[in-house]
């Protein structure tokens, strides 16, 4: 289960940020997480409970925005939405498709006392 080890690191990032900042108090984080990112959601937040727990991380809010699957089409120019992984693309059925999001993993806010 990577998703604590990226638990671990967020923690760890969280806490240097904090001190820059002079902050106290954790109250929430905002994630990006690309549907694509090999990311379960549910492993994350489980694995940010365990190791903020008994920390002065713990109590905070974990909050995650799932980013989707997009993609570029080279042939037509086209871009859509990427449905259940078929790299196609939606609009002329060509298959040489650049990523445009979906791969992301970023922390996009945090709110502190």
């Amino acid at each position: 289960m990577h998703e604590m080890s990226i638990a671990q690191s967020l923690a760890d990032l969280l806490r240097e940020e904090m001190e820059k900042a002079g902050a106290r108090k954790l109250r929430s984080v905002r994630l990006e997480i690309g549907r694509m990112s090999a990311i379960v959601p549910d492993a994350l937040s489980f694995g940010f409970e365990v190791v903020t727990a008994d920390t002065d991380l713990e109590g905070a809010e974990l909050i995650m925005d799932i980013v989707p699957l997009r993609g570029a089409c080279r042939e037509c120019g086209g871009e859509f939405e990427i449905e259940d992984y078929v790299f196609e693309c939606a609009l002329c059925g060509g298959r040489e498709i650049d990523m445009l999001s979906g791969q992301e993993l970023a922390v996009k806010e945090i709110t502190v006392d």
